[in-house]
């Protein structure tokens, strides 16, 4: 039974470079092939928009992402597994969405593995559309595997 994040008390607030132990923790559990606390320390440093999921004291998830000539991309979307299922996944996109269009965003992108169908499902159902495939874009047991692209158009709201 999934709990409803609206008694939750989560809390979406900026990451700062304390949240980096943290984060790499979550990464390292939810990913077989995590990105580095480099790429992370890079995000925060060059200005990216670097959001934590505070549930309780507890940091249980991420996102990572940039902007530019009116287009947004979705880096990294992440909660720690043993609080997925929850609802709190859709707190994050939903929170990322806002964020791009008070940043006057048109659209977002983002790549998804092909073997995420939680994580295709949850960007299908809030009206990101496949729109193209990156081939062998993220690394894999087998060698490789293929990025699907995924847009969202933003109307007005």
């Amino acid at each position: 039974m999934s709990a409803d994040p609206t008694t939750l008390h989560a809390l979406v607030r900026r990451l700062n470079p304390g949240d980096l132990d943290r984060v790499i923790e979550i990464e390292l559990s939810a990913y077989p092939y995590p990105w580095t606390r480099g790429i992370f320390e890079d995000c925060l440093r060059v200005g990216y928009d670097c959001w934590g999921l505070q549930l309780g004291p507890d940091l249980v998830g991420y996102s990572i992402q940039t902007q530019a000539a009116g287009e947004n991309h979705l880096l990294n979307l992440c909660i720690a597994p043993g609080h997925q299922g929850q609802g709190l996944g859709k707190i994050m996109l939903d929170h990322a969405i806002r964020l791009a269009r008070m940043q006057h965003c048109f659209c977002i992108f983002l790549e998804v593995r092909p073997s995420n169908p939680a994580g295709i499902r949850l960007y299908q159902r809030n009206g990101f559309e496949i729109v193209g495939e990156r081939p062998g874009y993220y690394r894999s047991d087998e060698g490789r595997e293929n990025a699907l692209v995924m847009k969202l158009d933003l109307a007005d709201p």
